[in-house]
Order: structure tokens, then C-alpha cells, then sequence
């Protein structure tokens, strides 16, 4: 457990020295003083159906015309094209999207428990069409994230853009005991370049001190509502204090509490171990105010007239009701580095490694979890709410951009129909971040963030993994591997997708060979690495 301890709080405060370099761009081309997207199916991001076929003109990395080009099913009209580009991408028969957003990353790199390099996770995230994240803390701490931020933005690094959002608790290595050195906490993390801040839990005094100063300071503000904290900052008592969005579903159900105040903790409950805490975790919804009640809709009313935004996070979560799918998804042979597979293990040093014995109790009680947290969420999107989307890769089983795929799919369990899970992806985030004038939709104006798939997003969502779908070539009777993005525009610098795929391989490649091990399925058991 100490190990933990000192995981997390190197995660959320370690220093920016030792956090690992970031390798200069090396896979991206441009950009391009005139690019030309020509002939695809455009889904815009903000809600509109897919219409087509389009010619998109991007010059000096922003989007300067849109123009419609023909009808399905008859040749493109060769005089209502604009004129060539210094680079074309022929289009004709895709389909195009905007950059996905992602609002829960984290940019893990050597020194912390996951073992990878932050070029691995960056090429994974933009393989999967993530163009711009959100990070919530990393080892570095904020001046390392927001020179990585300058850096993406002036397209020096192969990575998505990056808005810094440092973690703030309630302890930090003695730095914040009083609201006075809240306040300063804050003023610190904005002078080392934080758009934002994610909040993590502190005494009362002490939360509501920093959530003042973040909103006096113009930062935006997310949290995780710690279950440390959580019986006086729920997120009735975060949002009335000015936080403006929440991470994963803590905090919610316990505003839902109808006949007690506190979660029914097992009396011989310990937080710090973590199979206690997930496990129990798991059955917090089912303490909640049921759907439709008075409860439940008072809840839902004061978040909407607040405005409150909600990233949920499905994903992470997903291996606590089906461990063994989970562990044995088809991209770790390939996809998963060593030194994260080793993390993922079932281990009491490492975070979110809690499978000391999980099975089908635990399994079948996060379900029901899945159920009612999944009905409140889509609700919530039906009566305007704003929901986004987010991954916090790189525990229990999720591997950056594999979760966020993931997390599509979950949306869409939940009961989005798929433009609004591509809406949440592109648009709605772009709108928490408070970047909706840049980035979000495909929109004469904004930043270049485009997707370019061969296969139809909305028809099936697992084409957008890095691995693909498979499904029955109806010619041959034989199965054939579909999908994966086919290019990926950021700032107007164009990636080829399977280029991206190919060097995160060669990377995971590459540690098993200086390991000795063998090409294959990765063991249950972890390696034993030095």
C-alpha cells in the first residue's frame, strides 16, 4: 500500500524533472499551405446526418471552405471542385470527421508504474483519432504539460493538442494545509501554465477555497469526487461551489441518497485496499434514489440549471464485469507494451490492479452498476445535459486509445444513437474544454482536426479500433479484417494511420525482444522484468 501511496502522489504532484523527454515530430507531414480532402461523406460533429460527397479546403491549418460536390451514386462534378492543393487526399467513397476530443487522459511516461514512454501513448491516441486531450495529471506536473502544449500546438511533437489540467488535493507534500495556501496552490498551477484544474478531494475549507480562486483565476475545473471527501463534497456541494464538470460517476449516486448519508460500507471495509474500494465501488448505485423519482429528477434539474457537464468514463471501469474479456482483448498481443501488461496484473502495489479474487459476485453487482449509472447518463443527455468523453487509460486493463473506442461503444449502450456518441466525442468536448471556437465540428473557421475512415463510423463503431473488425468478404465466403483510421489531419499535419499503427507495434516489438520474450499472447501472470 505504500507503494500506491507513493504512485498516486507522484503521479499528481511529482516534480517536472523527472519526467521523460518527448522525441521531436517524426511521422506527421506538414502543413500544408493548401490542403484538399476531396469527395467524402461528411459527419460534422455537431449533430447534422452524414452528407455527401464533400471537397474540404485547409489552408494554414484551418478550414476554409466546405463545398458540397455532387449527389450520391453520380460522378463528382469536376467544376464545382476548388482548385488543387500542395496535397490531396482522395476521399471519394469515405467517410470524413472531426478529430475526437478526449477529456480524461493522463501522459504517463518511464518513471511512473505503467513503464512507456509518452510518444507510445501520443501515437496510440492519434492512431485512434484523438487530436486533442485533456491531461489530469501526470508526473511531470504543469510547467512540463504546458511546455508539451506549446510544443504540440507549434507542431514539434507527434501528439495530440494538449490542455493541462494539474491535479489539486487537499495534501501536497505540506503544501496545501490552509485555504490561504489553496489559494496559492491554484495561483502557482496557472503560473506554470494550467488552462484548468482537476480537483481530487480536501477538507471542506480547504476544496471550497480552491474552487474560488480556479474560477476567480479563469481556470476551468473537473474533479474526482475521492470517496475520502465525498460524505461533505458531493456533487450537489462541488457544483455549488462553481466546479464545472466531474470525472467517472463518484460523487453522483451519493447526491442520490434518499435514506442514508453514507455509503453502506462492510464493516471491515479498508479504502487503501483497492479490492475493497472497487469492489464496493461497484455497488453504490444500488444505494441511489431509483430512476424517475422525485430524488432522482431534483438531482438531474439542479446539475441542468447549473450547467454541469458529466464525463463518465464508462470505459475504465469495464474489466470490473467482465475481468477475463477484458485481459484477454485481441490488441495486447500486439498493441499493450510489456512494462503496461505488467502494471495491469493483479498486484496490491499498483493502482487499480484489484483482482485479488474477483468473480462472479463482483462481476454481476457491476452490472447492475452499468445499469442504473448508464440510465442516468443517457437521461441526462436526453434533457440537454453535456456529456463528453473520456478514457483514463493506462490502468486496470485499458489501453490509451483502445479505451476511448471503448467508451464510444459504451455511449452508445448507454442509449446514444451514434452521432450523438460522435457529437460527445467531437463537439460536446470541444465545448467543456471551452474550445468550441477551435476545435469540435468541421466548420469553416476551425482548426484542421480531421478523421478519414473507410468504413462507416455510425453503422459500426469497431472499425475505428487500431485493430480493426473483422466480418465475411462476401466474395470470397473468406473473413477479412476492416477498419482503422486510414489518416488522421491535426493542426493541419496529416498522419497516415496504418504508419501510426505500424510504429506503436515496432515499439512493443522492440521491448519484448530487449526482455526475451516471446511473440504471442501476453501471460495472465505478468513477466518478470528487471
Amino acid at each position: 500500500m505504500v507503494k500506491i501511496l507513493a504512485a498516486i502522489f507522484a503521479l499528481f504532484f511529482g516534480a517536472a524533472a523527472l519526467a521523460q523527454d518527448v522525441a521531436d515530430r517524426s511521422l506527421g507531414e506538414g502543413p500544408y499551405e493548401r490542403l484538399v480532402v476531396r469527395g467524402a461523406t461528411l459527419i460534422d460533429g455537431a449533430g447534422a446526418p452524414p452528407a455527401g460527397p464533400v471537397d474540404i479546403v485547409v489552408e494554414g491549418g484551418r478550414i476554409t471552405q466546405i463545398v458540397p460536390v455532387g449527389a450520391p451514386g453520380l460522378p463528382i462534378a469536376p467544376e464545382r471542385r476548388p482548385a488543387a492543393g500542395g496535397r490531396e487526399i482522395d476521399a471519394e467513397g469515405m467517410y470524413v470527421l472531426p478529430g475526437f476530443v478526449s477529456l480524461h487522459a493522463h501522459i504517463h511516461d518511464e518513471t511512473t508504474g505503467q513503464g512507456v514512454s509518452p510518444d507510445y501513448i501520443f501515437r496510440l491516441w492519434l492512431s485512434h483519432g484523438i487530436t486533442t486531450i485533456r491531461d489530469l495529471g501526470n508526473q511531470g506536473g504543469a510547467a512540463w504539460t504546458a511546455n508539451l502544449a506549446r510544443r504540440s500546438a507549434r507542431n514539434e511533437i507527434d501528439a495530440p493538442n494538449i490542455y493541462p489540467y494539474p491535479v489539486f488535493r487537499g495534501w501536497s507534500a505540506g503544501e496545501v494545509d490552509t485555504p490561504a495556501e489553496a489559494r496559492a496552490r491554484i495561483r502557482k498551477l496557472k503560473s506554470d501554465g494550467a488552462v484548468g484544474v482537476k480537483f481530487f478531494g480536501a477538507p471542506e475549507e480547504i476544496l471550497w477555497a480552491g474552487l474560488e480562486e480556479a474560477k476567480k483565476q479563469g481556470l476551468r475545473s473537473t474533479m474526482h469526487h475521492a470517496q475520502l471527501d465525498v460524505a461533505h463534497a458531493d456533487v450537489l456541494d462541488t457544483s455549488a461551489h462553481g466546479l464545472n464538470s466531474m470525472e467517472h460517476w463518484y460523487g453522483l449516486p451519493e447526491a442520490l441518497f434518499e435514506d442514508r448519508t453514507l455509503q453502506h460500507y462492510p464493516l471491515d471495509y479498508n479504502y487503501s485496499d483497492e479490492q475493497h474500494r472497487f469492489e464496493n465501488a461497484g455497488k453504490l448505485w444500488a444505494q441511489a434514489a431509483a430512476p424517475g423519482s422525485d430524488h432522482w429528477n431534483s438531482v438531474m434539474e439542479t446539475l441542468l440549471e447549473r450547467e454541469f457537464a458529466i464525463v463518465p468514463t464508462f470505459s475504465i471501469y469495464l474489466s470490473s464485469r467482465d475481468w477475463m474479456r477484458s485481459r484477454r482483448a485481441e490488441w495486447h498481443d500486439t498493441y499493450t507494451a510489456p512494462s503496461l501488461w505488467n502494471f495491469y496484473k493483479p498486484d496490491r502495489n499498483a493502482h487499480g490492479s484489484y483482482w485479488f479474487d474477483w468473480g462472479t459476485e463482483q462481476e454481476t453487482a457491476w452490472r447492475e452498476n452499468y445499469s442504473l449509472w448508464m440510465q442516468f447518463i443517457n437521461e441526462y443527455k436526453n434533457r440537454g445535459g453535456l456529456v463528453g468523453v473520456g478514457e483514463d487509460a493506462g490502468y486496470i486493463y485499458s489501453t490509451y486509445g483502445f479505451g476511448y473506442v471503448q467508451e464510444l461503444e459504451l455511449l452508445r449502450e448507454a442509449g446514444f444513437h451514434p452521432l450523438e456518441v460522435i457529437m460527445a466525442a467531437t463537439l460536446n468536448g470541444a465545448k467543456i474544454l471551452g474550445a468550441a471556437d477551435r476545435v469540435g465540428s468541421i466548420q469553416v473557421g476551425k482548426q484542421a482536426d480531421l478523421l478519414v475512415v473507410r468504413e462507416n463510423p455510425l453503422a459500426n463503431l469497431k472499425t475505428l479500433y487500431a485493430t480493426g473488425h473483422i466480418k465475411l468478404d462476401p466474395a470470397t465466403n473468406k473473413p477479412v479484417r476492416v477498419g482503422g483510421i486510414d489518416v488522421i489531419v491535426k493542426n493541419g499535419v496529416v498522419y497516415d494511420g496504418a504508419a501510426l499503427r505500424n510504429s506503436v507495434q515496432e515499439m512493443v516489438s522492440a521491448e519484448k525482444e530487449r526482455y526475451d520474450i516471446a511473440p504471442g499472447p501476453m501471460p495472465i501472470v505478468g513477466f518478470d522484468l528487471p
